[in-house]
């Protein structure tokens, strides 16, 4: 490891090596256009979601999880199952998974079923489509980093893979706003069927652009399936995001929670003592005895956790809060996400002429002063223009920060291992990823519901209204009874249901009478808690700003690492 740490970087390219052509580089911009479309997709249909199945916080949560959860979990298998049978091969089966994945989750059933029913179609199809997202990301920028074989190359192909993650951010947004419009079938709040499509489609593109363009490469030197890595680290991971995910609704000290903290501690512990001990490890672990490695791993799970959760928060307050039309929380999000594309040049000249360091620091402290002024606009301006511009500093940030941190990553290790690099890489980002929505919601949520109950428990007024108001589906015609029970229920799921709920409803005479009590209450709950919920991203942007400025090393990166730099 310590000519990792001392080797001069050699720039040859030897006969007959791999390198990146314009049509593989072409199939795995698409790839992860698309991958990222799907990820980012359920941000913009969280309020029609909630809206058509009933969801409760927790359900809606587990929406975007179903996905996160298996991407993180299997892209370091995914990205040793490239070097060792070809990457071109795993980047078409990724991109056909997704499309699977999303026809099943458009045939979720209608309201004549269980909401419990319906949500496990969904989430069924939603995490086979993670699936195929989990083989896509890590293959793809592998494809991308194998190829390249100079400073100037590789900076300028990585910021070109990390910009069409913001193109699938900007056009999901767009695609799943105008779909949504629509009626599907008979069902008028089903129209994010039509948005689930879209990214089907594209899948079965990307997978034919994938066959047809792209040059198959690989790396099996010192390369295994190593099953015991695999499954240690696929059942560690597993466990500690079912338990950050789960715990906000069963409760921290949960049997089912600590046990799942419990199980990921035993079993991450394992990963590591199998990566240890194994000839062809799945993680080297040494990479992490660099001090540019260790300290981009650690700044790329809380950057990444600042964006999404940044990105949550404005998902639930645009749709669930402020109850914006898909359309219209599209808009929000092109903002936050179009001037990636714009910056795309300044960003390859910047990693280009200087380390990766000052990039990285400097997009952190722009999502972190985006958020911290997000923070301060309160939900009851119901108007985008207010919020268009922190936007527009978090997604040049985070685009910056994104291409600065895939940098600093796949550049540490040799070549020959960028499946190894681009998987840990895929997986630490993702991480982060996960952890945004899960502990976000988990915070926001947990500090409106308090806020409601002490309303409640200091106001007569208010519990005589509730109770009213719970007792209203026994005084109502037959015919309008099941609505107002579902009217009950929802006030009862906690404060996006009570939020969702009309504070006032007309009768047939065109009289205006009041109906759900807790909506006003609600609301200003909400708006407070997610304000909270963009300071904690500040704060982690800041945090992970400051780290990189400490530990990351400025470097030069003019030449590449010899192929076995590592190995010597």
């Amino acid at each position: 490891m310590e000519a990792l740490k001392t080797a001069k970087k050699r720039t040859y390219i030897p006969t007959g090596i791999y390198v990146l052509r314009p049509g593989t580089l072409i199939a795995a911009v698409i790839a992860v256009c698309v991958a990222q479309m799907a990820l980012a997709i359920p941000a913009v249909l969280n309020g029609l979601f909630q809206q058509d199945l009933g969801t409760s916080s927790a359900q809606l949560t587990w929406i975007s999880d179903a996905f996160l959860v298996p991407v993180c979990v299997l892209e370091l298998s995914f990205g040793v199952l490239g070097d060792l049978f070809g990457r071109k091969r795993l980047l078409v089966i990724g991109a056909a998974l997704l499309a699977v994945g999303d026809s099943i989750a458009v045939l979720t059933p209608g309201t004549s079923l269980p909401t419990s029913t319906r949500l496990l179609v969904l989430w069924t199809g939603v995490a086979i489509a993670g699936i195929g997202a989990a083989a896509i990301f890590p293959t793809s920028l592998a494809m991308v980093v194998a190829g390249t074989h100079t400073a100037r190359d590789r900076a300028r192909s990585v910021s070109i893979w990390a910009a069409a993650l913001s193109v699938g951010n900007v056009a999901s947004p767009i695609l799943g706003g105008l779909a949504a419009r629509r009626r599907f079938g008979a069902d008028p709040l089903a129209g994010w069927k039509w948005a689930i499509l879209v990214v089907l489609a594209l899948g079965v593109i990307s997978a034919v652009v994938s066959l047809i363009a792209a040059k198959d490469s690989s790396s099996p030197e010192g390369r295994s399936l190593d099953w015991p890595g695999q499954a240690s680290i696929a059942v560690g991971l597993f466990a500690l995001l079912y338990a950050v995910v789960q715990g906000p609704t069963s409760g921290w000290r949960n049997w089912q929670v600590l046990g799942g903290f419990t199980v990921a501690v035993v079993f991450l512990l394992v990963f590591v003592l199998v990566e240890r001990r194994s000839e062809a490890p799945l993680l080297r672990l040494d990479f992490f005895h660099n001090r540019n490695f260790a300290a981009a791993s650690v700044i790329t799970i809380i950057g990444m956790f600042a964006f999404l959760g940044t990105a949550y928060a404005t998902s639930i307050r645009l749709s669930a809060i402020q109850g914006f039309s898909p359309l219209k929380t599209a808009i929000a999000f092109v903002f936050l996400n179009c001037l990636a594309l714009i910056e795309l040049p300044v960003t390859i000249r910047l990693l280009e002429r200087y380390s990766p360091k000052w990039p990285l620091c400097g997009g952190l402290v722009l999502m972190a002063a985006g958020a911290f002024w997000l923070a301060a606009i309160p939900a009851a301006d119901i108007s985008l223009i207010p919020v268009i511009a922190p936007f527009v500093l978090v997604g040049l940030g985070f685009a910056l920060a994104l291409s600065a941190l895939t940098a600093v990553a796949v550049n540490t290790p040799p070549t020959h291992l960028a499946g190894m690099a681009s998987g840990t890489t895929n997986m630490l980002r993702d991480f982060g990823f996960t952890l945004g929505p899960a502990v976000i919601g988990a915070v926001a949520l947990s500090q409106a519901a308090a806020s409601i109950r002490q309303q409640v428990a200091a106001s007569a007024a208010l519990r005589h209204a509730l109770a009213a108001f719970v007792a209203s589906p026994a005084h109502v015609p037959a015919d309008q009874r099941p609505a107002v029970l579902g009217a009950v229920h929802a006030v009862g799921s906690g404060p996006l249901g009570a939020n969702a709920v009309p504070a006032t409803v007309t009768l047939p005479s065109g009289q205006v009478v009041p109906f759900n009590p807790l909506q006003h209450v609600a609301f200003n709950a909400l708006s407070r808690s997610y304000s909270f919920g963009f300071l904690l991203c500040g704060a982690a942007a800041l945090v992970a700003a400051s780290l990189t400025a400490v530990a990351i090393r400025a470097q030069s990166d003019e030449t590449m690492l010899d192929l076995e730099a590592l190995d010597e």
